[in-house]
């Protein structure tokens, strides 16, 4: 399925990522928000963890129907991601993403944490409670 992509971290608009990866790539970039996570900060990236009651805050990313599938490989390498590698840190998951423009709910490929990074978090790491990395130092 060629979905949109939700970027809540370092891919996001003036973040690290977002030039070298996004830039030339896409069709449209749009304000929206994930609910049902919540936002850990980690070692120079966010993890959004699932969980009920939470929102994150991010961009619908719609990539260039030409651009999809080398766009789709370079996240997963981003995210060190392998469909059934146990090592993963994130897993890629189809969610819906609420776009702030119109509340429409959208499909969306999402990068959430593994589940034992997942856990680790949970036990000790540090929660970004707006939900949103660009304000949270």
């Amino acid at each position: 399925m060629r979905l949109p992509f939700f970027v809540y971290g370092t891919l996001r608009p003036g973040q690290v990522n977002h030039d070298h990866f996004l830039r030339g790539r896409t069709r449209s970039e749009e304000p929206g928000r994930l609910d049902g996570v919540v936002l850990y900060d980690g070692p120079g990236y966010p993890y959004a963890v699932e969980q009920p009651g939470g929102t994150v805050l991010g961009e619908l990313v719609t990539a260039l129907p030409e651009a999809y599938d080398d766009l789709l490989v370079a996240l997963d390498r981003l995210e060190d991601y392998a469909p059934g590698d146990p090592r993963n840190l994130y897993e890629r998951v189809e969610r819906e993403v609420v776009r702030d423009a119109d509340g429409a709910p959208v499909r969306a490929w999402v990068y959430v944490a593994a589940p034992a990074v997942a856990a680790e978090l949970r036990a000790h790491g540090k929660l970004i409670d707006s939900g949103d990395w660009l304000v949270h130092g």
